[in-house]
């Protein structure tokens, strides 16, 4: 898969504008600085389609990007302490809105830093994705920061306490775009089952 044109079409802060479409939806989701701006970057070829910010945090809205054969809906960061504990509730119930309507969501695509252990946070969204039976992708970022066997076992680790198989793990650097061939692999075989499940 090749995405050649990929645009940004909305954000949106509550779930009366939420978008639906015949395309498969793919939301993403992470900690605050993961590297989601970068990943849907280095994804998307457009170096600014996903703003980068230096402070963790700035995603406050679910942003909705029209990548061809599917959309990206790039969902606010969670576990950044600082913000008021106000906001945070925001955040989380526009994540549990989100995530209610399953039916619109194809997959998720959810980012951890491959250098570190999963957070509580990052536990309990894949502990929600379960419980929903939502289908997941991890996406292990920032990999170039890691020697190849260094990666392999921190695979296996994140595995384990994600309680899922090493192939659903996927190490990629926004930098240098290793891993991102996996990742458009991952992408095509959602969209053809997506389209076959409608066709039904």
């Amino acid at each position: 898969m090749i995405i050649t044109n990929a645009e940004f079409i909305t954000s949106v802060a509550d779930k009366q504008n939420f978008l639906t479409s015949q395309k498969p939806i793919i939301a993403i989701c992470g900690k605050s600085n993961v590297g989601k701006s970068s990943f849907i970057n280095a994804l998307t070829n457009r170096k600014k389609l996903a703003k980068v910010s230096k402070e963790p945090g700035r995603t406050r809205l679910i942003n909705y990007f029209d990548c061809g054969e599917f959309i990206l809906a790039d969902l606010p960061g969670y576990g950044f302490a600082r913000v008021s504990k106000e906001e945070k509730k925001k955040w989380a119930r526009l994540l549990d809105d989100f995530f209610a309507v399953k039916e619109n969501i194809a997959h998720v695509f959810a980012l951890a830093d491959i250098r570190h252990e999963p957070t509580a946070d990052d536990k309990q969204m894949l502990e929600f994705l379960y419980y929903h039976v939502i289908p997941f992708t991890v996406i292990a970022t920032k990999s170039d920061k890691l020697s190849r066997a260094a990666i392999q076992k921190n695979v296996r680790a994140i595995a384990a306490e994600y309680k899922c198989g090493e192939g659903d793990i996927i190490p990629v650097s926004s930098h240098t775009r290793v891993g991102l061939e996996k990742v458009f692999d991952r992408l095509e075989n959602i969209c053809i089952n997506y389209g076959t499940q409608n066709d039904d």
